[in-house]
């Protein structure tokens, strides 16, 4: 018999990534709220590589961040090594990346949470939800008790029905032999979710000691200080490198011997693999044509020897994985520590959430990570964020916290996860977002702060600081407009200096900083700002002016997009009654239910032709409702 345990606002299933982000918004936007995990010892665990960011992900950290989220902040307390990466192209690619101490990362997250007011931090096995009526009120656990709330957040990762796959050999698990959740998938199903099959994998790991790194290239962190969140001020310079070597001949040799013991190539593996993190089974085969390949060695952290053997995902048997490792250079007498694996999981169907990520077969139940059909530990903290902040703001009776795709890489995962589905474990690019000049790794916090105060995770103290920033930039930008710059003997030398043609007019300062090799440094030398700007600010002010143009263009095209993301589709429209209408396009409409006609135009099957169609019909206001 079940137990009653208790009643909170909120409750989020899970400790990973998605429920830490998820847990600590309810939390500090005052709901009470209860966290559920597997184990507290694996909290925040970082089951396969132990770094943060890079291309996309590494803006969505600092826009997690801006909206008050706990990611960024814990990886500049933890990590190991911290790069800002394509710092030769332009701003919109850049962004940083950093290698996490893994079990200081996990500690320090535990920490966060063991002492957030309004935050219970418990050790349980959810198997099913408590729904009422197409209402979830709550969760029950293993032991029997009954967990009631007012909202329900789920943020299981790769643990349900968890099966580890190595060579000829299968069992359930977890990631790395912890317990997999199975009741919960069946609970799922039996309320009518739609659920796939998804797999990911993680390489060997070996023991750093015995690796020679004579062979090898060094990867070192940047010298210069880096930090994701906008609050750290206290900067860790303490780095670790990591290292660089390649395939051999000889590795591509093992491999093409033995794909005949490659679950994925034999049949075992039914789940789909993310296309942008393959096997290395899976690279040789595709790339034939390729000598070799990189493989990066990762320390796992500063107390342990463990090196994670980037670019070496498999799920091969442990014999072959052996051979595998002693083909490498650096590599001979590497000593194996652990094998990689591949791990198929249960995921729902993301067009079964709405936009803030509830549920839309069921009031009150959200769902946040790789549940959601994601992978990565950033597309994971970013859903859970979003979808504890709307737990809250459902509770509250007020209307869902949605990012648009011109606001945030964090509007374009969720967007692209409930408009369009993933047929795979899907993965940000930069190339996803159409707006990418405006989603710039350099201006989160000038695009997100003033959202995340709103919504009460954002200090009064950091809000005040921002505010100070912006103005700092919008006079400087202003002063710059105003100021000529004359051509005298001063100036030119200035620029002559810096390898900058002169000039025999006055130009405007402004005007000067446009060109391609002026850096605001240089005009700062010719007409320099009478109160200290800060290199944040003097980065903002040099990137605003150089592409003003191009970002220009970029806010015409979001003021154009926003006219479809205002006409509202009623919720109950019935689109198998509107004539003219494809019947794939209906279905798909049918399916995904848009809340808007620019949501609609991105459903994948839906035409333009149907758009136009659908604009009609709402506009006539005829509208045929579905009978419920």
């Amino acid at each position: 018999m079940g137990y009653n345990a208790g009643h909170y606002d909120v409750i989020v299933v899970g400790a990973g990534h998605a429920g830490c982000e998820a847990a600590l918004a309810a939390a500090r936007m005052g709901a009470k709220t209860l966290c559920l995990t597997l184990n507290l010892d694996t909290i925040a665990y970082m089951p396969c590589n132990p770094s943060v960011g890079g291309p996309a992900k590494g803006v969505v950290v600092r826009e997690i961040d801006a909206l008050g989220g706990e990611i960024a902040k814990n990886v500049d307390k933890t990590h190991i090594q911290m790069r800002l990466l394509n710092t030769r192209k332009g701003p919109a690619v850049r962004a940083l990346r950093a290698q996490a101490d893994k079990v200081m990362y996990q500690m320090e997250m535990k920490k966060t949470l063991e002492n957030t007011e309004n935050l219970t931090l418990r050790q349980a096995m959810v198997e099913r939800l408590i729904v009422e009526e197409g209402i979830c009120k709550g969760v029950v656990t293993k032991t029997e008790a009954e967990y009631y709330a007012d909202a329900v957040v789920i943020t299981t990762g790769t643990y349900l029905r968890g099966k580890i796959i190595i060579g000829e050999l299968e069992y359930e698990s977890g990631p790395n032999n912890m317990q997999p959740s199975v009741n919960l998938s069946y609970a799922l199903q039996d309320l009518g979710f739609e659920i796939v099959r998804f797999k990911t994998g993680t390489p060997p790991r070996v023991n750093r000691n015995t690796i020679d790194y004579s062979v090898t290239e060094i990867q070192p962190g940047d010298e210069e200080p880096r930090a994701f969140s906008y609050e750290t001020t206290e900067f860790n310079t303490n780095q670790l490198p990591c290292w660089l070597t390649y395939t051999s001949p000889e590795t591509h040799e093992i491999i093409q011997e033995n794909l005949h013991r490659s679950p994925m190539y034999s049949g075992a593996i039914e789940g789909t693999g993310a296309r942008y993190c393959p096997s290395i089974e899976d690279k040789i085969v595709r790339f034939n044509d390729k000598p070799r390949h990189q493989i990066f060695l990762e320390p796992e952290g500063r107390e342990t020897e463990e090196v994670y053997v980037q670019g070496l995902s498999t799920s091969l048997p442990e014999d072959v994985q052996r051979k595998l490792i002693w083909s490498v250079p650096g590599l001979e007498k590497a000593e194996f520590m652990r094998a990689g694996y591949a791990i198929e999981y249960d995921a729902i169907v993301p067009t079964q959430l709405w936009p803030s990520l509830e549920t839309k077969k069921v009031e009150r139940l959200f769902t946040a990570g790789q549940l959601n059909g994601t992978s990565g530990y950033e597309e994971a903290a970013a859903q859970g964020i979003i979808a504890g902040i709307n737990a809250v703001r459902k509770i509250q009776g007020k209307e869902p916290f949605v990012l648009a795709r011109s606001d945030a890489y964090i509007g374009v995962l969720i967007d692209d996860l409930v408009t369009k589905g993933t047929n795979e474990p899907y993965r940000l690019l930069t190339s996803r977002a159409e707006y990418r000049l405006l989603l710039r790794h350099d201006n989160c916090d000038l695009r997100l702060t003033e959202k995340g105060y709103k919504l009460g995770l954002i200090s009064e103290e950091r809000y005040e600081r921002f505010q100070k920033k912006k103005e700092k930039i919008e006079t400087e930008i202003k002063r710059l407009h105003s100021v000529v710059v004359k051509p005298n003997k001063e100036t030119n030398d200035i620029l002559e200096a810096n390898g900058v043609k002169t000039i025999t007019d006055g130009v405007k300062a402004s005007d000067l900083l446009k060109r391609p090799e002026v850096t605001y440094e240089i005009l700062a030398k010719i007409v320099p700002s009478e109160q200290s700007l800060g290199e944040e600010v003097e980065e903002q002010v040099e990137i605003q002016i150089k592409y003003k143009g191009y970002i220009d263009k970029q806010l015409q095209q979001v003021e154009k997009m926003k006219k479809m993301e205002n006409k509202k589709i009623p919720d109950d429209i019935d689109y198998f009654a509107i004539p003219g209408i494809a019947t794939e396009a209906k279905q798909k409409l049918d399916e995904v239910r848009p809340l808007s006609v620019g949501q609609a135009s991105r459903i994948s099957g839906v035409n333009p032709s149907d758009i136009s169609i659908l604009l009609v019909y709402i506009e006539q206001g005829k509208i045929a409702k579905v009978v419920k």
